[in-house]
């Protein structure tokens, strides 16, 4: 698994960006995926996941209901569609990768043995 996230940039407070994060290999449908976030001076944030077949989501509470988890297992690629975008969102966005077999903690970044490179998101007020 070789993670490549894209689609961070600058957008107002009320606003919107999708985030890709895109496998170079070839077993990208064994996986779970996740987003996780890092505000300057912050820990790693657990934000969404999705199971390796896409069938279940799970959302961080801030974020339920204007964030969408999802993926294309035909393109290697998962998504996260973040809408009503605020200040408070600001940071650099993670995928992360583990195998669907694994049933520790979803929310653990330690359940993830492989990262992308992170992509930022500001959002301005």
């Amino acid at each position: 698994v070789q993670l490549q996230a894209s689609g961070g940039g600058l957008v107002q407070a009320g606003g919107s960006l999708r985030l890709s994060c895109a496998d170079s290999g070839r077993t990208f449908s064994w996986y779970d995926m996740a987003w996780f976030r890092q505000a300057p001076g912050k820990e790693r944030e657990f934000v969404a996941f999705i199971n390796s077949s896409g069938g279940s989501t799970y959302y961080a509470d801030s974020v339920k209901g204007r964030f969408t988890i999802s993926r294309d297992n035909a393109k290697n690629t998962a998504y996260l569609q973040m809408n009503s975008l605020k200040p408070e969102d600001t940071a650099v966005y993670y995928c992360a990768a583990r195998r669907g077999i694994r049933s520790g903690s979803r929310y653990s970044t330690a359940e993830y043995g492989y990262w992308g490179q992170g992509t930022l998101v500001t959002v301005s007020s």
